[in-house]
């Protein structure tokens, strides 16, 4: 008697598995995952010193960024 929507639903979530799997996998083959902006900038500092002052110079914008006020 509830047949019917028992196979309604597992070829509703079949269709619906199969279009979320076709998306994932265009995404990947045009490279929507890809991040090589970030490896590129991290690349640019060397060494630990490098890295403190980068920390240092985003937390200062972040302050001024926080204080500002539009007059």
């Amino acid at each position: 008697m509830d047949n019917w929507v028992i196979a309604m639903m597992l070829g509703a979530s079949i269709f619906l598995g199969a279009i979320a799997l076709f998306a994932f996998l265009w995404a990947v083959k045009n490279g929507q995952f890809d991040d090589e902006e970030k490896f590129l900038n991290a690349a640019k500092f060397d060494g630990e010193d490098e890295l403190n002052d980068a920390v240092n110079q985003e937390r200062k914008k972040e302050a001024l960024k926080r204080n500002y006020r539009p007059e």
